[in-house]
């Protein structure tokens, strides 16, 4: 079993926690039965989505700034430039 910390709302908490004791019950493992399925259902409607990008990112981006001589600093920037106009190009009407 793999552990998670996450941080939400406080009202979303709340929420969260009376629906998982109301379905699962009020004994240990209720809240991680109902965030088990709740991740599942999650992960089942965006693996129907459109990715506006497909990849890993760092190679990418090593990609595009092949070509660049300048300090990390500046690297940044212009990877955001870069990124944003890369990004927004590729996005369908």
């Amino acid at each position: 079993m793999a552990g998670m910390r996450l941080q939400v709302k406080e009202e979303l908490e709340k929420k969260f926690r009376e629906a998982a004791m109301r379905r699962f019950g009020y004994g240990k493992g209720s809240l991680s039965r109902a965030a088990e399925e709740a991740i599942q259902k999650w992960l089942t409607s965006v693996s129907a989505e459109n990715f506006v990008f497909e990849g890993d990112p760092v190679e990418a981006l090593d990609g595009l700034l092949a070509d660049v001589d300048s300090d990390s600093v500046e690297m940044q920037h212009l990877a955001i430039k870069k990124w944003t106009g890369g990004v927004l190009t590729n996005v369908s009407p």
